[in-house]
């Protein structure tokens, strides 16, 4: 199934209303430990799955590459996306992860943030980044944690002041869908274990160079005192791993 929530108008401006969408990357808890996960973008040519409003895209160009292509399936986030580009080194394409459709070793680095909860099979589209990838190449990217996908719910249980109490993990080594509630609407995800993240990526030919877990910054604590929770349990994980040279 190819979800698309994000072109329903409501959906929509409520994503486009999160600390996440309005201030970029500097907005996102986990962009202080995945830019260092990134590798060199000087002269290379950049593939972004699931790019959305486009500020990885940005950001590379801004870190020196050569060119760089974003797709995602939604109409409303490339056209944000258009809105906010002023570049002409950046192409923005419509079009679902699962079709993914380039030349062969047409890209030196894929990144993506976020989507890949959203994919019912991970295991192929790790294999079509693979094969777009030039030998060598890098990728890196980001996905909900198992820890937060495993329950459909998604949430802390709470006291009687509503305080977290602790985050209840359950059916984690039961693969597939959950239908879970973001931003007030039920959306399907896709729940692996951090074992098949990393399996699926060694069975397509991938290198696993470094597994991170979202913690909060530093200066996300002290503005924002309810990040101290995610402490308490990782909310994304973050691969960075190589194309195989030979």
């Amino acid at each position: 199934m190819k979800q698309n929530k994000y072109d329903e108008r409501h959906f929509f401006q409520a994503y486009a209303d999160m600390d996440r969408s309005k201030k970029g990357l500097e907005g996102a808890g986990e962009w202080h430990i995945l830019k260092e996960m990134l590798p060199s973008f000087q002269g290379k040519h950049v593939l972004d799955v699931g790019c959305g409003f486009g500020w990885h895209c940005r950001y590379a160009r801004e870190q020196g590459a050569a060119s760089v292509t974003g797709t995602d399936i939604s109409e409303r986030m490339l056209a944000r996306a258009e809105e906010l580009t002023d570049d002409s080194g950046i192409l923005y394409v419509q079009q679902a992860i699962e079709d993914m459709d380039f030349p062969e070793a047409s890209f030196d680095v894929v990144i993506s943030s976020l989507a890949f909860h959203y994919i019912e099979s991970l295991s192929d589209v790790f294999q079509k980044i693979h094969r777009v990838l030039k030998p060598g190449g890098s990728f890196v990217f980001s996905a909900e944690h198992p820890i937060f996908t495993a329950r459909k719910e998604q949430d802390w249980i709470y006291d009687q002041s509503g305080e977290p109490v602790y985050w209840p993990v359950d059916d984690y080594q039961i693969e597939g869908k959950r239908e879970a509630s973001f931003l007030d609407e039920t959306v399907v995800k896709y729940h692996r274990p951090v074992s098949v993240f990393m399996n699926d990526l060694i069975r397509a030919g991938f290198d696993i160079l470094r597994v991170e877990e979202s913690v909060p910054s530093e200066e996300m604590l002290q503005q924002i005192p309810e990040m101290k929770h995610e402490w308490r349990r990782p909310m994304f994980l973050m691969i960075a791993a190589e194309k195989k040279a030979f």
